[in-house]
């Protein structure tokens, strides 16, 4: 394995607070090939949410890092993560992406599984020999872990890592702030946003939590929400970033915009107004007056490192990516939202989610555009070697425009690579 050492080596200058990013980074192919290893191998990913699966014999197959996983309920109700390859020759065994089963066949040479994984029938069993899968080497393979949170599944590919609570450390705190939102469960939406753009998966990472580039790359939706709140007083957009450690980060901060579950606009007129205060009530007896009004009118974009985004902004977004090459990812997205919310607020909030974060929304094509100009930067990497992330270094308490929470990812990644790196 080719030495990275000077690749991923980022410039951290506290006295004079600086902080940059080599551009190699974007663009190495060893770097490429290490983040597969040294990240993504042995972090908790994101497979998907509970409520996608309401019934038992319900599955979605999912890409994770890579690999084929089916997720689904068994027959009892468990909710697992299987690898999608069958234990014979390895064909793909489950072939649709969505579905309710009884039974999964492999279509090559008709091996069939519960819903539970077990090898339950084989085409010409009587000749293998007696007690051929007593020891379950029939079975699906099982993810090497999987666990969950509020309703948020992961797997990890590392059977060794710390459990799920312990890598998420602080940022259960701002997980916790979306599932309350709801009192009997947060449902996925049905419908999957997914797309492609030609650039390095980091430079998403580093967007999904940036509040520095939203007055300017998406000043066209600021101004079209001047001409359709109403009388609403203008609300700016003002919170903090913080580092939640693990490289998870999170900003929090008041904007302009409405939200279903707590803060009202005169466009959505007396019925949506009731319905507010509604859920704003509701709320409050739950968990009192000042962690109501936190769940209600401010806005987070949350990052669990690597890879996943919660957006809870003008509607939930579940976003989550991977690289397929140093300079193109693949994009997954979903909208999260209270199980029992009112007609009325499924619909405003799906209008939200598509008129903002839709691929032909306000934001995703300015990000996109964005994102694939910083790579084709990237080609003047000798001359010009280096991202500056400095803004707000020192503060005791950084903006929500400052640059606190890609700090906190770039530390982690450099020093997840950089320990990879020593081992080889």
């Amino acid at each position: 394995m080719k030495d990275i050492s000077k690749v991923i080596k980022l410039h951290v200058d506290n006295e004079r607070q600086l902080f940059k990013v080599p551009r190699t980074s974007f663009v190495d192919t060893d770097v490429f090939e290490s983040e597969r290893n040294a990240i993504f191998n042995r972090c908790w990913l994101y497979l998907g949410h509970a409520s996608e699966l309401a019934k038992p014999g319900q599955f979605v197959t999912r890409t994770v890092a890579g690999r084929n996983v089916i997720f689904n309920r068994d027959a009892g109700g468990k909710l697992n993560a299987f690898m999608n390859t069958c234990p014979h020759r390895g064909a793909t065994v489950c072939r649709d992406r969505a579905g309710t089963v009884k039974n999964f066949q492999c279509f090559y040479h008709g091996w069939v599984f519960g819903s539970d994984g077990k090898l339950k029938d084989q085409p010409g069993k009587d000749s293998y020999c007696d007690g051929f899968n007593d020891a379950g080497g029939g079975d699906l393979v099982k993810a090497p872990r999987h666990e969950e949170y509020r309703g948020f599944h992961f797997i990890a590919f590392d059977k060794d890592i710390v459990d799920l609570p312990t890598y998420l450390g602080d940022a259960r705190e701002y997980i916790d702030l979306v599932a309350d939102q709801s009192e009997v469960g947060m449902a996925i939406v049905g419908g999957t946003q997914e797309y492609s753009l030609r650039a390095n998966w980091k430079l998403l990472v580093e967007n999904s939590i940036d509040g520095y580039h939203a007055s300017t790359t998406h000043a066209s939706y600021l101004d079209y929400l001047k001409g359709t709140v109403g009388s609403l007083a203008p609300v700016p957009l003002v919170g903090h970033g913080r580092d939640l450690s693990n490289g998870h980060a999170v900003i929090e901060y008041a904007a302009p915009w409405g939200r279903p579950v707590g803060q009202w606009i005169p466009a959505w007129g007396e019925q949506g107004k009731a319905d507010i205060e509604k859920i704003v009530a509701g709320l409050a007896e739950r968990f009192g007056a000042e962690r109501a009004q936190r769940i209600a009118l401010k806005n987070r974009n949350l990052l669990i490192f690597p890879n996943l985004i919660i957006n809870d902004i003008m509607a939930v977004t579940v976003r989550t990516f991977y690289p397929l090459a140093p300079n193109f990812l693949h994009v997954n997205a979903w909208a999260l939202a209270p199980t029992e919310e009112s007609e009325w607020s499924r619909k405003s909030r799906l209008e939200n989610f598509l008129e903002f974060l839709g691929p032909g929304g306000f934001a995703t094509p300015d990000d996109v555009e964005a994102l694939q100009q910083c790579q084709t930067g990237y080609e003047n990497v000798r001359e010009a070697g280096w991202n500056d992330i400095s803004k707000g270094m020192g503060k005791a308490q950084p903006a929500m425009d400052d640059e606190v929470q890609m700090r906190a990812f770039w530390t982690e990644w450099n020093l997840r690579l950089t320990r990879a790196n020593a081992a080889a």
